[in-house]
């Protein structure tokens, strides 16, 4: 008898948009990233454009078997990225996940940077963004089907 076992690895996009909470000098960070092939959005994180923001992410994914991450060029990805990542920095192989946020903006009112809406408080900011991304993004494709096995 033989087993065979299909070992999945997965190239990444990662990038980050901003919005904000309050007023424009607050600025708020959503930080993702989406398994290449489907576009379904891995894992995400909120908060401040800094590289903690970053390492929690990282950390959250930690246990998936990513080889390829493709970004912009934004210094963090470079200082916070394992070594055993292959780290592709252009905006030409970030188009994607660019598009995504284009999709963000557009259906999320408050993510618009020429608005009247906007978010007053962190938590329901979150909250809104993370809705979106279960509903539309997270839980559909290829990616979804695996992790729910």
């Amino acid at each position: 008898m033989r087993l065979e076992v299909e070992l999945h690895h997965y190239q990444t996009e990662w990038d980050e948009f901003w919005s904000y909470v309050g007023s424009k000098s607050e600025q708020r960070w959503t930080w993702y990233l989406i398994e290449r092939q489907s576009g379904i959005i891995i894992a995400w994180e909120n908060g401040r454009r800094q590289d903690k923001v970053l390492q929690r992410l990282l950390d959250s994914v930690s246990h998936i078997p990513i080889t390829v991450c493709h970004t912009d060029d934004w210094k963090a990805y470079s200082r916070l990225f394992p070594r055993h990542y292959r780290h592709l920095i252009g905006k030409d192989n970030t188009w994607k996940i660019e598009r995504k946020n284009l999709n963000f903006r557009t259906h999320i009112k408050r993510l618009n940077r020429k608005t009247i809406c906007f978010s007053k408080n962190e938590k329901i900011h979150d909250n809104v963004i993370g809705m979106y991304i279960e509903k539309y993004y997270f839980r559909h494709g290829n990616f979804a089907d695996a992790v729910a096995a």
